[in-house]
């Protein structure tokens, strides 16, 4: 199968090319590099340096079956501060791409998604019938491409899978997090392990959940990226598919600066903060749809395999930024 990967220079877009390429496929990687990394792009990839509005529908013509699209901005704090470059680099962006699709008869698509569009759950586990309400700009972008997914799947008959999880950590063969405004907990506490930061921040410690931290989903990087593969087998034409992806479990502040310390045999200074605005007690995703659907089910999910996956990646970069 030929396969464009927009984004695939970053974290998940290259775990999810490497993996594409090793089952056999023929990968185009397009990506401007605004957050990602060339060297993240599997070398036996055809990489294409530049924008989605600006590329897709050039690269597009050569036909291709299916794409991948991760390319997004997707950090919530700066979603707040300027929604209108969010909705612009979301939602346009996604728009151009699909209509590149229509003009070039690409029928298939697997859509990055988010279980933020479902803001502040009043159950969890969050199921698919969850309604969605998201509490910030970025969980509404994407929101606002599931619409349109959906409209063009009815409209033009495309196949389209949105895959909607929450964080996502872990390394897979070399590629990690390396953000260069980093939002994430696990690599957080990794860098105060490794000496770049003096604590982690605890943002609560008086929710309603067992130690009194938020609970949040984490899924193994290499079993998001696996969905993404058996997606692409299980779009239909004129379908638009809704699947969440989690871990199936949940896990609190405090279990992951614990487990943190750990595997790196770091103390790990926490220090307790006031809670943020609009952060949920819990939050866990339920794949039921996604094990019935895709036969899919994490297979990573140990909470301290993830961190020590994550912990082995940025210990060989710090290591060989040494050298």
């Amino acid at each position: 199968m030929r396969v464009l990967v927009t984004g695939g220079a970053g974290y998940i877009g290259g775990v999810v090319t490497a993996m594409l390429v090793e089952e056999g496929h023929t990968v185009t990687v397009l990506d401007d590099l605004s957050t990602g990394h060339a060297d993240a792009v599997h070398p036996e990839a055809r990489f294409v340096q530049g924008t989605v509005r600006e590329r897709a529908a050039d690269v597009l013509r050569e036909g291709f079956d299916a794409v991948l699209h991760f390319a997004a901005k997707s950090v919530v704090s700066e979603s707040v501060a300027h929604p209108g470059l969010y909705w612009s680099g979301n939602v346009g962006t996604s728009l151009a791409l699909l209509e590149a699709m229509r003009a070039t008869g690409t029928e298939r698509l697997v859509f990055s998604s988010t279980a933020a569009v479902y803001g502040e759950p009043e159950s969890v586990p969050i199921t698919e019938d969850a309604p969605v309400r998201p509490t910030n700009p970025y969980g509404a972008t994407k929101a606002a491409i599931d619409a349109a997914l959906t409209e063009h799947a009815r409209m033009h008959g495309i196949a389209a899978v949105s895959l909607r999880y929450f964080n996502v950590a872990g390394a897979h063969r070399g590629l990690g997090e390396r953000h260069t405004v980093e939002t994430h907990l696990i690599p957080n506490v990794l860098k105060v392990a490794r000496g770049e930061r003096e604590s982690v921040s605890v943002f609560g410690e008086d929710y309603p959940t067992p130690d009194g931290t938020c609970v949040r989903d984490y899924i193994h990087v290499a079993d998001l990226a696996r969905a993404h593969l058996l997606a692409l087998g299980r779009a239909r034409p004129g379908r638009h598919e809704v699947l969440n992806l989690g871990n199936g479990a949940g896990f609190s502040v405090r279990e992951v600066v614990e487990v943190c310390r750990e595997v790196t045999g770091h103390a790990i200074p926490a220090v307790a903060s006031p809670r943020r605005p609009g952060d949920p007690a819990v939050l866990v995703a339920s794949s039921d749809r996604a094990g019935a659907l895709l036969g899919w089910r994490p297979e990573r999910s140990s909470l301290r395999d993830i961190v020590a996956d994550a912990w082995a990646f940025h210990r060989d970069r710090t290591g060989a930024a040494a050298e």
